[in-house]
């Protein structure tokens, strides 16, 4: 059955290279976008803020189960040594958590939505400082695996596949 996949490139991926992060990047820049707008709308008053924050949650909480999708692969596909491990492990761990608080957090906010789209608790807000916090947290491990440990760059998969040889 292997014989019908696609061979691995110099990136050690079937496709030209990865997917992961252009997807998350989006969810990303949605999430913080979303409590920015939530922050500035509660400040200023300006409930039309409110519409664009939903609807970039909602699309954030459909885009971050795409990455996690390419981000297992792609993980899989990494073969990391043994210094990675435990940071690929966390951010893992932390982006499924990420997409289940994500998903609670839109859901929370459908129901305020429902309730009266022109009110906003602060409760709400200070939820989203928090979320901003996991997600900046989170970019910090994925930039780790791409700049320090660099998975899937063209050096590390080199060295990983000669040290495989020896």
């Amino acid at each position: 059955m292997l014989e019908h996949l696609p061979p691995l490139n110099d990136h050690n991926l079937p496709y030209p290279d990865t997917i992961h992060p252009i997807v998350v990047h989006f969810v990303i820049a949605m999430v913080l976008f979303a409590v920015v707008c939530d922050a500035l709308g509660y400040f200023t008053r300006n409930t039309k803020l409110y519409e664009v924050s939903w609807w970039n949650l909602f699309f954030a909480t459909i885009s971050i189960f795409i990455a996690i999708i390419f981000g297992q692969i792609e993980a899989g596909l990494a073969e990391p040594y043994s210094q990675v491990e435990a940071t690929l492990n966390l951010h893992t761990i932390i982006g499924w958590s990420l997409s289940g608080i994500i998903a609670a957090i839109t859901g929370w906010r459908y129901v305020l939505r429902l309730r009266d789209p022109k009110v906003l608790p602060l409760s709400f807000l200070g939820v989203g400082v928090l979320l901003t916090a996991i997600v900046l947290f989170q970019v910090y491990l994925g930039d780790l695996l791409v700049w320090v440990y660099g998975l899937h760059t063209v050096p590390v998969v080199e060295a990983m596949r000669e040290a495989n040889l020896q």
